[in-house]
């Protein structure tokens, strides 16, 4: 029986689901637009219930479209936007508010005081990242600090927090499952390079309880099952930051291989074949 991955492309603007053979030949694409919001200048802002119900739309289409039975789904792998922050409830599994995309600057106040602060230099040892609300660590402080509770709650280990990859595996794993891949860790600014692993100094910084962090996992592993979405449980079998999928995706196996990627933004990714 011939057998497909089924890729979810999870992206700012929209989101795909993506059949493909053992030869890497698309067989069926489903596609839909998100919306974003602006609810005020430079910021921006979506419905992170709205992107796992666009995901469920589109993962059915593509297979619908295919014509393949269920069964022939080998496994499914997720790429996304990858500073795109999200907290919910561990109970309920409702988001506490709308998520921050990467390019939102609603934080930038925090990471203006750090610099003023001389936390810069610091940080970037740690994570490689520059201070700049651009990445997950001030988004997440900006909605522990503006929800009412949020932060007590979180403390409690009522909330969790994820980028769009941790928040689809999990709802297609049902709750199951809690975890990020390093590509997608390593763009929180909390994620220590050296270790690989959410930096104590760090989450102190932003006093940040790490009880609602994703676990941190290999890019390509089983993390869970696919589980109610169809008749049978398919494994979930990776999760990458888009940029560094389309590295992969354009074979810059080599040290010294740089991609280009002209989207929503500009992205130069380079394989540095370093451990």
């Amino acid at each position: 029986m011939q057998k497909y991955i089924l890729a979810i492309d999870q992206g700012t603007t929209s989101i795909r689901a993506i059949l493909f053979d053992k030869d890497s030949n698309m067989i069926a694409v489903a596609q839909k637009e998100l919306e974003n919001y602006y609810p005020q200048p430079g910021w921006v802002e979506q419905n992170a219930n709205d992107i796992w119900a666009s995901t469920v739309g589109v993962m059915i289409e593509a297979v619908a479209k295919a014509g393949i039975r269920e069964e022939q789904i080998a496994a499914i792998g997720i790429t996304n936007q990858r500073e795109t922050s999200v907290v919910w409830d561990k109970q309920s599994g409702q988001p506490i508010s709308f998520a921050i995309v990467w390019q939102s600057r609603q934080s930038d106040a925090y990471c203006v005081q750090l610099k003023q602060e001389g936390k810069e230099a610091w940080i970037r040892e740690k994570t490689g990242l520059l201070l700049d609300p651009y990445f997950s660590a001030s988004k997440l402080r900006f909605l522990l600090d503006h929800v009412e509770g949020a932060q007590q709650r979180a403390e409690n280990g009522e909330l969790l927090f994820g980028t769009m990859d941790s928040w689809l595996l999990w709802k297609l794993t049902k709750g199951k499952c809690h975890m990020t891949d390093v590509s997608n860790a390593s763009r929180t600014m909390l994620m220590n390079l050296h270790t690989l692993d959410y930096d104590d100094e760090l989450l102190k910084l932003w006093n940040i309880p790490r009880c609602m962090l994703p676990e941190i996992r290999d890019t390509s592993e089983v993390y869970g099952m696919c589980s109610g979405l169809f008749d049978v449980d398919i494994p979930i079998a990776s999760l990458v930051g888009d940029q560094q999928a389309a590295l992969f995706g354009q074979t810059c196996f080599a040290a010294g291989n740089v991609k280009n990627t002209y989207g929503t933004g500009c992205f130069l990714l380079m394989n540095t074949k370093e451990h």
